[in-house]
Formats: structure tokens, sequence, C-alpha cells
């Protein structure tokens, strides 16, 4: 039993990271209606602009952790960098094509996955790098016990307020309302007033945010980081979002939290071998059983 909590506990804190990137993957999807394949290598840039953030600010493996202040702001700083890059590759790949068929949009996104990963090997280098301790990882309390340590509570508990508000954003302000009437007739929303190149923008900049705070976190568990790391969690991701429900903000989340569970305790009781293998046979499965995911609803398309 007490083996059975720690694996839980694991599984939901490695479950929190690919909500948070399925949240990104779901969202665009929601608004344009394409699946951005580039969205996991952007997660792997907010892994990289924390380690370097975390340099810049004075962090060494001599120095030991940092402050809690200081990962704070190393957590809002890669969010931000993570920003201006979604913006930008809206602005300048998704945009000009906005009209042109889906196809080409997902080349061009399969496209942009690529230019990141091999220009993140450029730059950043092949090899593996150390990410550093933002904060010690100290035993927070014991359950009858089984010792809970505090990095799967932090994860857990940063991906619940990032969750809240987002759900915050989307059902209480001005842009949330536009995002919604966008992703639910975007031309009829255009017709009303909205700026549909401003809110597809935020969209964007809101889903990139996020895959940001899923690498920070995911440094924090995996210290090791590389340029291609965004290919199989993004992929994994991409499966949560299916899961919970392509286009459903809830369904993502529970979906990644699903996933998570899963993979984890096929780990911990079966075989590490089969924790990739396991999140594919759930795509399959789900899409064979129910093509439109745990909450997301039929469309009918006129043709």
């Amino acid at each position: 039993m007490l083996e059975f909590v720690q694996q839980l506990i694991n599984g939901i804190s490695l479950g929190s990271i690919y909500a948070l990137i399925a949240l990104g993957y779901t969202m665009i999807y929601g608004i344009l209606r394409f699946i951005n394949f580039a969205h996991g290598d952007v997660f792997m840039i907010g892994a990289y602009s924390g380690y370097y953030l975390a340099i810049l600010f004075g962090f060494s493996s001599a120095t030991g952790t940092m402050s809690l202040t200081l990962a704070f702001l190393i957590l809002i700083g890669s969010m931000v960098i993570c920003s201006l890059l979604g913006f930008t590759i809206e602005k300048l790949a998704y945009k000009p094509l906005r009209s042109s068929p889906k196809l080409t949009i997902l080349i061009t996104a399969i496209g942009i996955s690529l230019f990141l990963e091999y220009s993140g090997q450029l730059v950043f280098g092949a090899d593996p790098k150390s990410f550093p301790t933002l904060v010690e990882n100290t035993p927070a309390f014991n359950l009858g016990g089984t010792v809970i340590y505090s990095y799967p509570l932090i994860i857990i508990f940063t991906t619940l307020i990032l969750i809240i508000g987002l759900r915050l954003i989307v059902m209480r302000t001005k842009m949330g309302t536009a995002m919604r009437a966008v992703s639910y007739n975007i031309t009829a929303a255009s017709l009303m007033g909205i700026n549909i190149n401003k809110t597809i923008s935020f969209t964007f900049i809101i889903g990139s945010s996020l895959a940001a705070a899923a690498g920070i976190l995911f440094g924090l568990t995996y210290p090791k980081i590389d340029p291609l790391i965004g290919i199989i969690y993004g992929l994994k991701a991409f499966v949560a979002a299916v899961l919970g429900g392509i286009g459903n903000i809830t369904g993502a989340a529970l979906g990644g939290l699903i996933l998570g569970t899963v993979e984890t305790f096929v780990s911990g009781y079966l075989s590490s071998t089969y924790r990739d293998a396991i999140a594919f046979a759930i795509l399959i499965i789900i899409l064979l059983v129910k093509p439109t995911g745990l909450m997301g609803k039929k469309e009918i398309e006129k043709v």
C-alpha cells in the first residue's frame, strides 16, 4: 500500500507535466484546428531557458541550491522567453498560411519542430546538460511510513495554480471570451468585431508559457536535458490531449494526469521498458473506442 501511494504521487507529478504541455496543444487546436507539432520543442526551449537563466543569476554546482525567490524568477523568465518564441512562430510561420490547406500548415509545423531541435543542438550542444537544483528535494512529510518529497508536491501545486489561472483567463476575462468565440466559430467571431489575429497570438503566448513552466518542472525531476527531449515528451503530451479530448482544456489536463499515472504504474509494477509503449497503445485504443476522447464532443461537419 505504501508503494502504491508513492507511485500514485509520482504518477500525478509526471501527469502534471504532461498536462501543462497538452494544454498548449489543445488550445491551439481549439482555435485553428491544427496540431502544432513544434509545441514539444517549445517545452525543450523552456527547459534550456531555465538552465541559462540559472547561470545568469550566478548559479553553479559549487553554490548548491538557489533561493525560492530566484527559482520563481527563473520560472517567470522562462515563461516570458517561450511566450515570445510562440508569438514569433505564429507570426512568421503560421499566420501567412492561415488560409492554406491544413496539410500545408501541418508540414510547416513539423518543419518548425525540426528547426528548433537542430538549432538547439547547434546552439546548446548535443550533449545532455545537468539542470540546476533550483530548490532542494527534501522530505516534506511522512505518510504512514511513506516519505513524500518536496519535488512532486511542488510540481503538482505549481500545475494546479497554472491551470486555475488559465481557467480564470478563459472564463472570466474579455480575451478569454474572445478565445471561446473564435474556437466556436472564427467567421462569426470576426463579424462580431473580435480581433482574430490578436486572439490567436494570445493563445500561442499562453500555450507556450505553459510549455515553458513544464520544462522547468521537468528539469526539477529529470535533471538531464538535451535538445531532443521535446520529441518524446511532446508526443506523449499530444497523446494526453487526444485522450482527454483535443480542443477541451479540462480534458487535456485530465488526459495528462491519466497518462502520467498509468505510465508510472506500468514502469513501477511491470517494467520501465514499456513506459513509452503504453502511451501510444493508449492512443491507438482511444482512437478505436472513442476518437473524440474522454471529454470531446462529436462535431458535425457540413460538406
